[in-house]
């Protein structure tokens, strides 16, 4: 392609766009018309020159011209109680229904692995003496030891508010550090499985995996619930690096790095009620059956809230991305 032939044939576009970009009053319907239709172009002639003669000058300017459209076109919005209530009845249970082939499998095996390795301490007492001295074990696993007076070592408030804050830093890690491949991912994932099978193992050693479980249970179905879709979306990210799909790798990673920014936020809330009930619970003086009870209605309604309320915006298509109001111009590629 010539450029300065392709220059010459639309520099006058390029220059009108910019005066109807300039002008001080109100647009009159012909010219936001004939604005819109000049934005347009323009995208194109970037798009092309990008492609086919790339020119650090004038790509720039270019640039510059239609983000300076764009904005004039869609305008600007300020957030409003609308895109929360949005964000919570579509935007994140879609994004977390669409990474459900990633956190389903990552529960399902990080569960079989500390399930094996709780299985392999509590059956293997020189596993427990290189974990632990016998005398730090006694005061592990006895009634009334360690393991049960954690959850009412401090104030309920104050406790609910360091586990919270804990697990909500540990699940925006899952989805920021995916972009590594997921291998931060997976140390994350196999240090919260090594900690619940040491316990799971321990307990079950000293013939109290009952009292173990009546106190893990409460909280922790919906608190691991929470990390392993994070780390489930982190592991989807890093694979976004590897395999795109058809999309550029730029874009598939604005998209899926956007959709993980949101479900960080909306996982902090997920989190928070998990805190709640490790808090206020997990050590209250309630039966172990109804401690139990109040975690599996916990974690049924967030799958309810997934699978139904979720699946149903995946399927009208939202994907957990801002809306295309609000996201960068794509620019069409040129053969």
């Amino acid at each position: 392609m010539d450029l300065d032939v392709f220059v010459s044939a639309h520099r006058a576009e390029w220059d009108r766009l910019d005066a109807l970009l300039r002008r001080r009053r109100r647009l009159t319907g012909a010219e936001a018309d004939e604005l819109v239709a000049l934005y347009q172009r323009t995208a194109t002639h970037l798009s092309v020159i990008q492609s086919s003669a790339p020119d650090p000058q004038l790509t720039g300017r270019l640039s510059q011209l239609v983000a300076r459209a764009r904005s004039a076109v869609t305008g600007t919005r300020r957030a409003s109680w609308r895109d929360v209530t949005r964000f919570l009845a579509h935007g994140f249970p879609a994004a977390v229904y669409r990474s459900r082939h990633w956190w389903v499998p990552t529960a399902l095996v990080s569960t079989a692995v500390a399930i094996l390795l709780g299985w392999w301490i509590g059956t293997h007492p020189e596993v427990q003496s290189s974990l632990t001295t016998p005398s730090e074990l006694r005061e592990l696993t006895r009634p009334g030891g360690q393991y049960e007076t954690y959850y009412s070592s401090h104030p309920a408030t104050s406790f609910a508010a360091q586990v919270w804050t804990n697990n909500a830093q540990a699940a925006a890690m899952c989805l920021v550090l995916g972009i590594f491949l997921g291998l931060p991912v997976l140390w994350i994932l196999l240090q919260n499985m090594v900690n619940v099978g040491a316990g799971i193992g321990l307990m079950t050693s000293a013939g109290r995996l009952d009292t173990f479980l009546g106190l893990i249970l409460p909280h922790g179905l919906l608190e691991l619930t929470a990390v392993f879709v994070a780390a489930g979306t982190g592991l989807r990210l890093g694979w976004t690096v590897i395999d795109p799909g058809p999309r550029s790798r730029r874009t598939a990673l604005a998209e899926e790095g956007r959709a993980a920014l949101g479900m960080a936020i909306g996982l902090a809330l997920v989190l928070f009620v998990s805190g709640a009930i490790e808090g206020f619970v997990t050590p209250s003086g309630l039966p172990t059956w109804a401690r139990i009870a109040i975690g599996v209605a916990a974690e049924l309604a967030f799958l309810a809230y997934v699978f139904v309320l979720g699946g149903r915006a995946a399927r009208a298509g939202d994907t957990g991305d801002v809306s295309d109001s609000e996201r960068s111009a794509t620019l069409p590629t040129a053969a």
